[in-house]
C-alpha cells in the first residue's frame, strides 16, 4: 500500500538524513579548531569518521532484512540525536576529544544505517510515477539541511560567541555545548514526528516478497542466522564478481577512486583556511561570516551546479558533457589559489570566489554521478552502484582528506592549493581513459 501524503514526511526525512551527516563530517571539523587541534589532526580524525559510508555496503543486507526500515529510521534517529547529546554534555570535560570522537563514530554508523533505510523506504513507500515527482524535493531538502547544519548552526555559534541576541559573549565550549543540545533536540523532534508522520507501508506482503527474493535462486530463504549470514556474504561475493567483469574495469576502477581527488584533499582544508587567522595564512573569517558564505551560499552554489549539470548531461549526453563538466569541476579550485597569496578582507571577493568554486564542483559532479549510474546498469545494478559510490567516497574524500592536513602544515595553505591544482591531472588522466556507454542518455 503507498501512502498518500508523501509530502508530509519526504521532506523531514532527507532534512534528518543531512543533519547528523553534516554534524560529524563538516560541522566538527570547525568545532575541532576553534578548540584548538591542528590541521592534520583534524584531517585524519574527522577522515576516519567518513569509513562508516564506505563500508555501509556490507551491512545494508542486514538492515533490509532485519526489522522494518521504517523501524530502522525511528530508532537511528533516536540513536543520533541522543548521540549528539552526550557530545554537548562531554564537551566541557577534560576528556572531551576522545569522548567526542568515539560518539562521533556511533553516530555515524547510525546515520550511514539511517541513510540505507530512509533511501529503502522511499522506495517502497511510492510508486514509481511518486518517486519520479519527488525526486527534486528529496534531494533540495536534503541541501536545505546542509545549509541548516553547515550554515545556520555554524552562524549560531559565531553569533552565540560574540554576544548576539542581547546576550553577554560566552565560551567556545559553551558555544558549541548549546548548538549541539539544540541539533540534538531537532533529531529527537524529527524522530518523534516521523512516528506520526511516516506510513506503515512494510507489512506481510512485504516481508513474504522479500523471502521469495532471498530463494529465486532455487535455495530456500535462510532458517537461521547463520544461513542468513551465509547467504548475503554469498550474494556480496556474487556481486563483487559483476563488478569486477564489468566492460573496462581497470579503467573505470580508477575513474571511480581518482576523479575526486583534488576536491577531496580541498574538502576539510578550505574551512579550516578560510577561518584561521591572517598570520596562521588563513583569511580570519568569523563563524558567522562563515556560516553565511561558505555553509549558505557555497551549499545553494553547489545545488544550482548539480541542477544544471543534469539537465546539460540530459540534453546533450554524457559522451558530448564529459571534457566540459569536468574542466568545471577542477579548474575553478584555482580561486583558492588566488585567495591564499591574494588575501582579501573583501568579504564579497571571498563569497564570489566560493560560490564559482561550488557551483563548477557541482556541475562536474553531475557528470560523475552519471557516470556511475551508467556504469552500474545491468545485472545487480543497485547493490554494483552501492560498490562505486563507496569506492568513490574511500578514493576521493575518505583518503585524500586524510592526509591533507599533514601536506598543508608541511607547506602552506598558498602551496598546498598549488598542490591540488597539479592533481587536477590526475582527473584529467582518468578522464581521457574511462569508456562511457554510446546509450548514456537513456
Amino acid at each position: 500500500m503507498k501512502t498518500d501524503k508523501p509530502y508530509s514526511w519526504i521532506p523531514t526525512l532527507y532534512i534528518g538524513e543531512s543533519l547528523p551527516f553534516s554534524a560529524v563530517m563538516l560541522i566538527s571539523v570547525i568545532m575541532f579548531q576553534e578548540m584548538g587541534l591542528t590541521d592534520s589532526q583534524i584531517t585524519l580524525y574527522t577522515g576516519w569518521l567518513g569509513l562508516p559510508w564506505v563500508i555501509k555496503p556490507i551491512w545494508s543486507p542486514f538492515v533490509d532484512n532485519i526489522r522494518t526500515k521504517r523501524w530502522w529510521i525511528l530508532m537511528m534517529q533516536m540513536l543520533m540525536g541522543s548521540g549528539l547529546a552526550l557530545v554537548a554534555m562531554t564537551i566541557p570535560t577534560q576528556s572531551w576529544l576522545q569522548w567526542a570522537l568515539a560518539l562521533f563514530m556511533i553516530i555515524a554508523f547510525a546515520s550511514a544505517t539511517h541513510d540505507i533505510s530512509a533511501d529503502g523506504f522511499y522506495i517502497i513507500a511510492l510508486s514509481d510515477r511518486e518517486q519520479e515527482f519527488y525526486v527534486g524535493i528529496r534531494n533540495t531538502f536534503y541541501r536545505i539541511g546542509m545549509v541548516l547544519g553547515q550554515g545556520g548552526l555554524v552562524w549560531l555559534v559565531g553569533k552565540l560567541q560574540t554576544g548576539g541576541f542581547g546576550m553577554a559573549p560566552i565560551s567556545i565550549p559553551l558555544s558549541w555545548t548549546i548548538t549541539f543540545l539544540i541539533l540534538s533536540a531537532l533529531m529527537i523532534g524529527l524522530g518523534v514526528y516521523h512516528m506520526a508522520a511516516l506510513p506503515f507501508c512494510e507489512g506481510l506482503l512485504d516481508r513474504k516478497a522479500v523471502r521469495e527474493v532471498a530463494s529465486s535462486d532455487g535455495t530456500e530463504a535462510p532458517a537461521s542466522t547463520g544461513s542468513f549470514v551465509r547467504q548475503q556474504i554469498r550474494e556480496f561475493g556474487k556481486t563483487l564478481m559483476v563488478f569486477i567483469t564489468k566492460p573496462h574495469i581497470v579503467s573505470a576502477l580508477c575513474f571511480i577512486l581518482l576523479f575526486r581527488l583534488p576536491e577531496g584533499l580541498l574538502t576539510k582544508i578550505v574551512p579550516l583556511f578560510l577561518k584561521r587567522t591572517v598570520e596562521e595564512g588563513g583569511l580570519g573569517m568569523s563563524d558567522v561570516d562563515y556560516g553565511i558564505i561558505y555553509g549558505t551560499l557555497g551549499v545553494i552554489g553547489l545545488l544550482l551546479g548539480g541542477i544544471i549539470g543534469g539537465w546539460l548531461v540530459s540534453r546533450y549526453g554524457l559522451r558530448r558533457m564529459l571534457w566540459p563538466l569536468v574542466l568545471c569541476i577542477t579548474l575553478p579550485d584555482i580561486v583558492y589559489v588566488y585567495l591564499s597569496y591574494f588575501t582579501s578582507s573583501s568579504l564579497w571577493i571571498v563569497a564570489t570566489c566560493v560560490c564559482i568554486e561550488q557551483i563548477g564542483y557541482g556541475l562536474g559532479f553531475a557528470a560523475y554521478t552519471l557516470y556511475l549510474v551508467t556504469f552500474s546498469r545491468g545485472e545487480r545494478s543497485t547493490a554494483v552502484f552501492s560498490i562505486c559510490t563507496a569506492g568513490q567516497y574511500l578514493g576521493g574524500v575518505m583518503l585524500p582528506g586524510m592526509v591533507s592536513g599533514f601536506i598543508s602544515e608541511g607547506v602552506g595553505y598558498s602551496q598546498f592549493f598549488c598542490i591540488v591544482m597539479a592533481f587536477c591531472l590526475v582527473t584529467f588522466a582518468v578522464t581521457a581513459f574511462v569508456k562511457i556507454d554510446g546509450n548514456e542518455k537513456s
